[in-house]
């Protein structure tokens, strides 16, 4: 199988050890990048931006949840209800409807990749899959750009909960998701010693490590003092304790949901609280090509509902979300006709995404279908066009190139155009 088209899996522990390296001072110089341009930079470091993705893997059916085709004959069984946008939405996301006057949906996005793995990549970097190069994906991008404003940040800051996400691309791995869990739990640092035994190990290790230097003398050898020096601090940094969930009180934890997902968005917050500048929460099990219907009624809906509306709501109500970007959406939506299983099946050629938070104008549904659905009827977006949004509601500049390994100048965000709707 072609790499581009596998599920890219999360960080290994020798990534790990790159990206704590690529996350200190270095950050410039380490990567090929032909010119980054940075819009209002002071302005960005004022307000700490930072970007959620809640990732649908499996491509929910969004005629069933935000463009809802009530009375015709691919409309299913939901019936829409108002929200406090000016949209109306499915009637079993009643607390989302709640929050909708912070968010906007994207009606008519129009895409070209059906396939489950295509899909992911094209709507996670804003390019459609090439052999001949791997794009950065939006947490790479976004890190990028955004980590060199907050010196001060110790954690990763591309943190994926409960999935892989997908890579870095040709940025290299010092801007790869770094996984945990959605309760926070961070494999590999979990020592189990106490303060004084651990300071013993990196007094002896430190001692060896000064040696071995001073004999080779090369660089690799002083690079991994560092990474060594970079890991401890991370290990002993108060900011570790963002990943800390469980220390939210219980009353919190129900309002986001004990569930992943719930757990997972809640954990965002924190993230956010803490300065990492991009965090991606996975919830799968969107691929309903059977039972569609009694699955969302029952099973999917009231899990994003309940923890969509409580990250929404919390990060307003802490003065988060006017710096923070949210965006949900998955690799593409799904059929309006109704298989014989009762299902739907994979449909890119129309359907939705929802985005708000920072610059981003909430209340909005942008764009419309046609009565079954079918169809896009005024003008289509991209995933490019999507992320380009996105990358301005964040004020980073939209003009800002990369140069791949190859010498290729290549746009932030595959060059799309705004949503002139959504930003300014």
């Amino acid at each position: 199988m072609n790499r581009f088209w596998q599920t890219p899996s999360g960080m290994t522990r020798r990534h790990f050890m790159s990206h704590l390296a690529g996350s200190s001072a270095a950050y410039a110089a380490s990567l090929s990048m032909g010119s980054s341009i940075y819009a209002h930079a002071e302005e960005l470091k004022k307000k700490r931006r930072s970007a959620i993705m809640l990732w649908m893997g499996g491509g929910p059916a969004t005629i069933d949840l935000w463009d809802l085709k009530p009375g015709a004959p691919t409309g299913g069984p939901f019936q829409p209800i108002s929200t406090t946008g000016g949209m109306q939405i499915c009637e079993h996301l009643p607390l989302m409807a709640q929050q909708m006057k912070h968010m906007s949906v994207v009606r008519s996005m129009s895409t070209r990749e059906a396939d489950h793995n295509r899909g992911r990549y094209y709507m996670h970097t804003g390019f459609v899959p090439n052999p001949n190069i791997e794009h950065p994906s939006y947490g790479a991008v976004i890190s990028h750009e955004l980590t060199s404003q907050r010196p001060e940040l110790q954690i990763p800051p591309f943190v994926s909960i409960g999935g892989a996400s997908t890579g870095p691309g040709f940025l290299g791995m010092a801007w790869a998701p770094f996984s945990v869990t959605s309760n926070g739990r961070i494999r590999n640092l979990e020592m189990n010693l106490d303060d004084s035994r651990l300071l013993q190990r990196m007094a002896a290790l430190n001692l060896i490590e000064q040696g071995f230097t001073s004999r080779t003398r090369d660089l690799p050898a002083a690079e991994h003092a560092k990474v060594l020096r970079k890991t401890f601090d991370l290990m002993t940094s108060d900011q570790m304790k963002a990943f800390k969930v469980d220390e939210e009180p219980d009353e919190v934890k129900e309002r986001y949901g004990t569930g992943g997902f719930g757990q997972g968005c809640l954990l965002a917050r924190r993230l956010v609280e803490a300065g990492v500048p991009f965090i991606e929460v996975d919830l799968g099990g969107w691929d309903n090509h059977a039972g569609i219907h009694a699955t969302l009624r029952d099973n999917k809906l009231p899990i994003l509902d309940k923890a969509m509306s409580a990250l929404i709501e919390d990060l307003d109500q802490r003065g988060l979300l006017q710096d923070t970007v949210v965006i949900w959406m998955g690799e593409f939506g799904r059929t309006p006709n109704i298989n014989a299983q009762a299902g739907r099946d994979h449909f890119a050629r129309a359907w939705s995404c929802v985005v708000g938070g920072a610059d981003i104008k909430g209340g909005l549904a942008v764009g419309e279908t046609s009565r079954d659905g079918s169809a896009v009827e005024t003008e289509p977006f991209s995933s490019e066009d999507l992320m380009t949004t996105v990358i301005k509601g964040l004020g980073i500049s939209t003009e800002t190139t990369f140069t791949s390994k190859n010498g290729r100048p290549m746009k932030i965000a595959g060059g799309g155009k705004i949503i002139r709707e959504l930003v300014g």
